[in-house]
């Protein structure tokens, strides 16, 4: 899934992106280190993977969209 960054945190490697439909979902310092990422800037387009659902969804990687 991609999304944009919209926060990011670089001392505790946290922060929000939000989904294409402009909700945002934040992910935490597992997630941004599983996608093996060293900055995130706000505006870059990122892709997301996600498990669950509703309020239990939570990000589990975040890494740079490529095309």
């Amino acid at each position: 899934m991609q999304a944009t960054a919209y926060t990011y945190d670089p001392d505790s490697r946290t922060g929000q992106v939000l989904l294409d439909d402009g909700t945002p979902v934040p992910f935490d310092a597992a997630a941004f280190d599983a996608g093996g990422l060293r900055l995130l800037r706000p505006g870059q387009r990122v892709r997301v993977e996600m498990e669950g659902e509703g309020e239990d969804r939570r990000i589990t990687l975040v890494t740079l969209h490529t095309f």
